[in-house]
């Protein structure tokens, strides 16, 4: 299973989630199954049209499943763990969902308004 985790800001919009799907995706070779995001963003108009327009499904991710993937995290951001209490959003959220022995395949890609990264779980 190939898990894209995402990080937004409140109103990023679908366009820009899109394109930094793709550029994950095209950085591993991979499709993403599903994506992962913060529970506290799983509502996100912009997130829910995008994943909608790709077919994919959504999976929320609690602040606790985020603390527990953060050691294995390789990406850090002051900017990140200042707003939301973790250093890293998408590689934690992509961690968790992708399970306890999955890895990175994709470390965190910036866009606008939105990081991206993109794990692998055991069973890939």
């Amino acid at each position: 299973m190939i898990v894209a985790g995402l990080g937004l800001r409140s109103g990023c919009d679908m366009q820009a989630i899109l394109d930094l799907l793709h550029a994950a995706q095209e950085c591993c070779g991979r499709q993403a199954d599903l994506v992962a995001v913060p529970a506290f963003r799983y509502d996100e108009p912009g997130l829910r049209a995008a994943v909608a327009h790709l077919g994919l499904m959504l999976r929320g991710v609690t602040r606790t499943q985020l603390l527990a993937a953060q050691p294995r995290c390789i990406s850090h951001s002051a900017r990140a763990l200042a707003a939301t209490g973790v250093a890293s959003v998408a590689e934690g959220c992509a961690l968790a969902v992708a399970g306890p022995r999955s890895r990175l395949v994709v470390p965190r890609l910036t866009g606008t308004h939105a990081t991206c990264a993109m794990a692998q779980g055991e069973d890939a």
